[in-house]
């Protein structure tokens, strides 16, 4: 999926909380944006392996929900979010295409790496690849809940992703060729 899609998954779980605890609003946005990033820093490595945890990032994200739960501040909650939002992304991936460039092509049997069992799950491919027109549709709901309950600066920078979201999904499939050799 693209990473938009999984910030607006991020933002959609937050939405609620932030709707009825407006003052934590900004803190759970935060949390949940960069969360949804965040795993995707690994591309520079090994693509959703480094810091990919569909398993082990259950680990880190209960806690951080019960401390969150038990004491709530905004650190708390940007944390949980975070921690949440991130390993949300690592899981979801594996309902999408391979890490590869051009996924279409259905040639990896590989999705994101479980360390706590020390294999790659494979691909399910309901999301056939990151901008694919599905991801464009989920990633438009997803959108949703963070442009009604979010202001200011926050609703701007979702319809700012969401845009990125649809231009991306409309020149995805050509950027393989646009790529330079060296990048694949």
């Amino acid at each position: 999926m693209m990473a938009t899609t999984h910030v607006f998954t991020g933002l959609a779980v937050v939405a609620p909380v932030a709707y009825h605890v407006p003052e934590f609003g900004t803190a759970l946005a935060l949390g949940a944006i960069l969360g949804g990033l965040a795993p995707d820093l690994d591309l520079a490595f090994a693509h959703r392996r480094t810091f990919h945890f569909p398993v082990a990032g259950l680990a880190a994200a209960v806690p951080a929900l019960a401390v969150a739960a038990v004491a709530p501040a905004s650190a708390t909650l940007a944390v949980a979010a975070f921690a949440v939002t991130a390993w949300l992304h690592a899981a979801s991936d594996s309902i999408g295409g391979g890490p590869e460039m051009d996924p279409w092509n259905d040639r990896s049997d590989r999705a994101v790496y479980d360390h706590v069992r020390g294999r790659w799950l494979r691909p399910r491919r309901w999301i056939r690849y990151d901008g694919a027109p599905e991801d464009a549709v989920l990633g438009v709901a997803l959108a949703v809940p963070a442009l009604l309950v979010f202001e200011g600066w926050l609703r701007t920078a979702a319809a700012g992703g969401l845009a990125v979201s649809l231009l991306y999904a409309l020149c995805r499939r050509r950027l393989v060729a646009w790529t330079p050799d060296w990048l694949e």
